[in-house]
């Protein structure tokens, strides 16, 4: 999923502040810490981990501890690796049972609930549209598919035709169904990472993996982890940029302005509508969403952009989720707030 990278900033009067309602009653600066940074390149991105630590765990460590959990899921749910156990299930003949490993397994109950949550929105079954499409592991495709060919990879797929066994992680295959898990993977891997990292004795850190960051504990100095969501280009100037304290929380963003295919003068956006088979057209620009974990605000922010302000909205405001819209207009990209999000800025 293409995300923006918003920068580690510090608060100021020219910003409107996001804060979490609550925060934990133990909440303070770690006395004698050091700050440390780390980098690297998973899941076709890259990552980057600033964290406060004690002796003997150094950068070293801290780099080998996310790469460990990030090149995990990688060896899991990536279909651009032959070898993985996504790419092995979307191989499987039609009836065939598939163990799945414990993150597979958590990956796939938060999909299938999102799925079901969408209406149609969210669909993890859309393996072959991304191909057609070109952008999946095939590449891209110099003109788009035919209606034929949209209409061959939509029969095979639908999360519906999935025999899911939660309890004894298993996956049927009902035959000719691949599974694509962007909408979602990236934001486990970045719990996973965080998990690891809080094993560790790390409880102070801001984590950043291709554009979806997850934030805990606090600075030195004792403020948070302050991350601003990027400007961007045709955004309405009227709009005050806004600032997160990511502290236990994380923010995923989706748009269309990272990853698309040109055709005919047309810009078509990577995220596709599972229900059609085709580039949205939502009319979503950009959306981003808060949530402790990552995983679930992937999750929302692909249903989001799909679902489009107004139905997407009305989700949010039933499920309590801080959401920031950003919609194509005559004037610009508007903004559109959850309730949720809204309170969040509220003094």
């Amino acid at each position: 999923m293409a995300s923006q990278a918003p920068s580690s900033v510090r608060a100021g009067p020219e910003h409107r502040v996001a804060v979490p309602l609550t925060l934990p009653e133990d909440l303070a600066p770690q006395a004698g810490g050091l700050e440390v940074e780390a980098s690297g390149v998973a899941m076709g991105v890259t990552w980057t981990l600033r964290a406060i630590t004690l002796p003997g765990l150094g950068a070293q460590v801290l780099a080998r501890t996310v790469q460990d959990r990030l090149d995990r899921v990688v060896a899991e749910m990536s279909t651009w690796e032959p070898a993985s156990h996504i790419s092995a299930f979307n191989r499987a003949p039609a009836g065939a049972w598939q163990d799945l490993p414990q993150g597979f397994a958590q990956v796939m109950a938060c999909a299938l609930g999102m799925a079901a949550l969408g209406r149609g929105a969210f669909d993890p079954t859309v393996g072959r549209l991304t191909d057609l499409w070109g952008f999946g592991p095939p590449g891209p495709v110099a003109t788009p598919p035919t209606d034929e060919m949209v209409a061959d990879a939509l029969a095979g797929a639908g999360w519906a035709r999935l025999d899911f066994d939660p309890v004894g992680r298993r996956l049927r295959q009902p035959g000719g169904l691949s599974l694509d898990l962007s909408g979602v993977a990236k934001g486990f891997g970045v719990d996973e990472a965080a998990r690891a990292l809080l094993r560790l004795g790390v409880r102070d850190f801001l984590l950043e993996v291709g554009g979806e960051l997850r934030g805990e504990g606090l600075k030195p100095d004792g403020q948070p982890w302050w991350v601003a969501l990027e400007r961007l280009e045709g955004e309405v100037e009227s709009q005050t940029p806004i600032l997160l304290a990511l502290c236990g929380l994380s923010v995923a963003t989706s748009g269309d302005y990272r990853r698309y295919m040109i055709h005919e003068g047309r810009r078509l956006a990577h995220t596709l509508d599972p229900r059609t088979g085709r580039p949205s057209e939502s009319g979503v620009g950009c959306v981003s969403v808060l949530h402790p974990q990552a995983m679930v605000a992937d999750a929302w922010c692909t249903l989001l952009s799909v679902a489009g302000a107004d139905e997407g909205l009305a989700l949010c405001a039933a499920h309590d989720i801080p959401a920031r819209f950003l919609i194509h207009t005559k004037k610009g990209l508007e903004e559109r707030l959850s309730p949720a999000f809204q309170a969040l800025l509220e003094d």
